[in-house]
């Protein structure tokens, strides 16, 4: 047998005004990073910076993370860090702003490193020498406030990296409702099934325990029952705060069970086309559920556990409720062009297969394999 490790998140405060918990830090400077302008827009980024001035702490922001960061704009978010030297780096909005502020992080700690020296799980060097961490989610998504994960683009190459580190997990991590309350309705679906993606793949992972099973399962349980609300009763602070707790439950199966192809797809098709990260997750997930079910039992242990007759067709419907699509061929966020995903797939489906979330699939799919799925999942091909 054996010896297995299981790792949960330093502090979770959560709940109604968990923001208020800035006040109490203690530091001298602190950055605040965020992305496009709503957590400016709903006042957020302005009481975080009053809760900290109460705290003592001067605060400068960066801004302007897009939607799938960039090592380009991690490295300048870097660099006014190492300019400004804070000792509390804040990161308040997306998964993609929590995802850049943590490798920011990394090259603020380490200004000679490269990026290419971080690419393989558990390479970064330590972090904490020069500032602790604090993620503030504004999505009920990504669970990037708990986890060991950063996604980041490589806009050259068009290949999203997974960079996995241990000591990327925040210092505290605050779920405070009132900030996904402010989401817009596609931005609720596309997060939502962000984390029922988390939680189902964690249960599949060929690294599932009976430690991180409980997380994934009730994750999973929670985003069935809420999800649904929260995407049509914006304002349903009980449905908000299931949400926010659920993707934190999800978050801590998955960063220690890991995932599986469900991300490895979404991570290239991502880089290739620009689709959002959820919305690509929701797309792939009934399909690859329905390939992955010929090498594990897990998904039939979930079912019984939550009285589903089918997980596959469960997130099918799920995806109807949310206005998703069936298929990349029908996706209208991003331009979807037939010719490009002929003339990408081949590249495509060997990045993606070589993605370290492969590594944990259950089975052993091919490159083969995961061409057949993108084909499946563009022209909505069964995959039973």
């Amino acid at each position: 047998m054996a010896t297995l490790s299981f790792s949960i998140p330093r502090d979770i405060v959560y709940g109604e005004n968990a923001l208020e918990r800035l006040s109490t830090l203690k530091g001298t400077r602190a950055v605040l990073v965020t992305g496009g302008s709503s957590m400016k827009k709903f006042g957020f980024l302005d009481k975080a910076a009053a809760l900290l001035a109460k705290a003592g702490i001067e605060s400068e922001v960066i801004g302007g993370v897009e939607p799938n960061p960039s090592v380009e704009t991690v490295r300048r978010g870097a660099e006014a860090m190492l300019a400004f030297k804070p000792d509390w780096i804040v990161a308040i909005g997306g998964g993609s702003a929590i995802d850049a502020a943590k490798v920011m992080w990394c090259f603020y700690e380490h200004p000679g490193i490269r990026f290419e020296d971080i690419i393989t799980p558990g390479s970064m060097p330590p972090l904490r020498n020069k500032a602790r961490f604090v993620a503030i989610p504004s999505t009920s998504g990504t669970a990037s406030e708990i986890t060991a994960f950063s996604v980041i683009t490589d806009t050259e190459k068009h290949i999203k990296y997974p960079i996995v580190a241990a000591d990327m997990v925040p210092d505290l991590a605050i779920l405070d409702p009132a900030l996904p309350a402010t989401m817009p309705a596609s931005v609720t679906a596309n997060t939502g099934m962000d984390v029922l993606c988390h939680a189902i793949e964690a249960v599949a992972s060929t690294a599932a325990t009976s430690f991180t099973d409980p997380y994934a399962v009730e994750a999973i349980k929670l985003v069935l029952a809420y999800l649904p609300k929260a995407f049509s009763s914006p304002k349903d602070m009980d449905a908000r705060y299931h949400m926010h707790n659920a993707s934190a439950l999800a978050g801590m199966a998955f960063t220690n069970a890991s995932l599986g192809l469900v991300h490895s797809l979404a991570h290239k098709i991502g880089g290739e086309f620009g689709v959002t990260h959820g919305l690509a997750n929701a797309i792939l997930l009934p399909y690859i559920i329905d390939f992955n079910r010929k090498s594990s039992a897990k998904y039939g242990k979930v079912e019984r556990d939550l009285g589903v007759a089918d997980l596959a067709e469960e997130v099918r419907r799920l995806n109807g409720k949310l206005g998703i699509p069936a298929t990349f061929e029908a996706c209208a966020e991003v331009p979807f062009e037939e010719a490009k995903f002929l003339a990408v797939l081949d590249r495509m489906s060997a990045n993606a297969h070589a993605d370290p979330c492969t590594l944990t699939n259950p089975g052993a799919p091919t490159v083969a394999d995961v061409k057949r799925i993108y084909e499946a999942a563009y022209y909505g091909r069964s995959m039973k």
